[in-house]
């Protein structure tokens, strides 16, 4: 599976992005496949690896903001591997015809 997640501390200001790096550390730590652009971290795996991975990434911010926002998006799709790769591959393959 494959699951896209924003971690968003609120009450601290506008400058997020210590606190966003938080969340993404714990995720690269994690050793499972990721990737993070200006929205959201991606992180693929099985559910349970997923799911706490995700769990701590929120409480890596909670720790330190008064209240968290997380937005989630997940793709569930037994079998597949390498999913955050394979897909961009696809889309690139169709645009370069």
């Amino acid at each position: 599976m494959i699951v896209a997640f924003s971690v968003t501390p609120l009450g601290v200001g506008e400058d997020v992005g210590e606190y966003v790096a938080d969340a993404v550390r714990v995720v690269r730590e994690s050793g499972l496949p990721n990737r993070t652009d200006a929205m959201f971290t991606s992180v693929e795996g099985e559910w349970d690896e997923v799911m706490d991975v995700v769990r701590r990434a929120v409480a890596a911010v909670e720790a330190r903001a008064p209240r968290v926002s997380l937005v989630l998006k997940a793709d569930i799709r037994p079998g597949v591997t390498d999913g955050l790769t394979s897909k961009v591959e696809t889309v690139e393959r169709h645009l370069s015809e």
